[in-house]
């Protein structure tokens, strides 16, 4: 009994609703001089997905007639006047002093697109249309998406990216280091526009991310990294393959490898002994993980180099796909000398043969000196006293010294260095005659007193 009385409700329910639409109601209607009417269309919405939207319809002179709002779509009835009919929660109705009647969604969904209908139950019905666009952020799709890829060099590479989104979105690939892609005609473009990217003959210099851009003009733009990984062997670069050092002092060799995956490197002398780090010996490595990842820097520095260190020297690379090498030589270079020849030609250059000259000029006085000693002497031996001969004699001594050394200088090329022997001599034979005729006066007056 319950069930059947809860039937004849909803079908009740049904007819006056359908009644109310169709412009009849149980209660009675009181005509009105002018009917009701439109003031404006209803505006057309776009809302984004997540988001409330709200359609407007301003009805004058509604009196007692009722509005309804529909979707079309799925000609479901949404409200009565201030009624909520359907069962969804999301819609609401209100209104302003029975004039403006407004329709809530909310936490729109892309099924809520479509034509919405606002009724006025009048006979013949009134009634306007407007529509809900929803529209969708872009989202890329892992599924069809590429993934990070491994490729050999010298292979043709295509990269993938799906996407959707309410307008359908554009897909853009960039390199995410900035630098830019070089396609198949050997163009370069900072960035590509199409779902796919297609490289040919890939090379190490297309390894790096690369981003799937997907945007709609619906916030927010999304992207995704997709990684392509090139493999190749090894390959060597010598800067200088002869490096020469002096015996005692410090070098360093260096060797530069590109290769991924990543290389085994290390250095070896000419009998392939490996080298190790010690006192003798530093070898380092250094690579640049953010820029190009492929690319190593070797160097081994020698210390205090010796005899034996000198000759060749390897530095060698392996991974997965083969094995490379590069050899230096290190050569001595020997220590230079230096030798003052500049000082010993600039001391004999500067003995100028006019000094010469001008000593010999010097030298004709003392002759007139030396001539004095001898008559002196004469007149010494006519005295007949012991002292004055012992005191004559002694007078004569430097006398006769310098008039050897005259006679041999008359001889002989005079040296520089005896120039200023002359001037005492000179000096000395003067205050000798001086004293000599002083002594000789004394004498003679004691001679004439005795």
């Amino acid at each position: 009994m319950i069930g059947e009385s809860s039937v004849s409700d909803m079908k009740t329910a049904w007819i006056v609703i359908m009644l109310t639409i169709a412009g009849c109601a149980f209660t009675e209607i009181l005509p009105t001089a002018e009917g009701p009417t439109f003031v404006r269309a209803i505006v057309n919405v776009t809302a984004p997905v997540g988001r409330d939207a709200v359609l407007e319809c301003i009805v004058e002179h509604l009196s007692n007639y009722k509005v309804a709002w529909l979707q079309v779509n799925t000609q479901t009835i949404l409200t009565i006047a201030v009624h909520v009919i359907t069962k969804n929660h999301r819609i609401a109705v209100t209104h302003s002093d029975h004039r403006a009647w407004y329709l809530h969604i909310k936490d729109v969904r892309e099924s809520d697109q479509g034509d919405y209908m606002c009724q006025i139950n009048t006979d013949p019905m009134l009634s306007q249309v407007g529509r809900l666009k929803v529209v969708v952020p872009p989202d890329i799709l892992d599924y069809p998406t590429s993934t990070d890829m491994v490729v050999r060099e010298g292979s043709n590479v295509s990269l993938r990216c799906a996407a959707n989104g309410s307008p359908a979105p554009n897909i853009t690939w960039k390199r995410e280091s900035g630098e830019k892609i070089v396609l198949a005609t050997d163009e370069e473009v900072t960035s590509v526009n199409g779902v796919f990217l297609n490289i040919t003959r890939v090379n190490r210099l297309h390894m790096g991310a690369y981003l799937c851009i997907a945007s709609n003009g619906v916030p927010p733009t999304v992207s995704k990294r997709i990684m392509l990984i090139v493999h190749f062997p090894p390959m060597i670069m010598i800067q200088n393959q002869l490096v020469g050092a002096e015996e005692g002092s410090q070098t360093t060799l260096e060797c530069h490898f590109e290769a991924f995956p990543k290389s085994i490197n290390y250095w070896t002398r000419q009998n392939d002994d490996i080298i190790s780090n010690g006192e003798k010996y530093e070898a380092s490595m250094s690579d640049n993980l953010h820029v190009d990842a492929y690319k190593v820097h070797m160097s081994l520095t020698i210390k205090e180099i010796g005899p034996d260190d000198y000759g060749i020297y390897k530095c060698l690379s392996k991974n997965s796909l083969g094995t490379t090498d590069g050899s230096i030589k290190l050569y001595r270079i020997d220590t230079p000398t230096t030798t003052p020849t500049t000082t010993t030609t600039t001391t004999t250059t500067r003995l100028p043969p006019p000094t010469i000259k001008v000593e010999n000029k010097r030298r004709t006085r003392p002759k007139s000196s030396a001539t004095i000693a001898p008559s002196f002497n004469e007149f010494l031996d006519t005295s007949k006293s012991t002292a004055n001969e012992k005191r004559g004699a002694q007078l004569m001594e430097r006398p006769s010294t310098d008039a050897k050394t005259e006679r041999k200088g008359n001889g002989e090329t005079i040296q520089p260095d005896k120039t200023a022997q002359s001037m005492p001599s000179k000096s000395a034979a003067i205050l000798s005659f001086t004293y000599s005729n002083a002594v000789v006066f004394t004498i003679l007056l004691t001679v004439f007193l005795w």
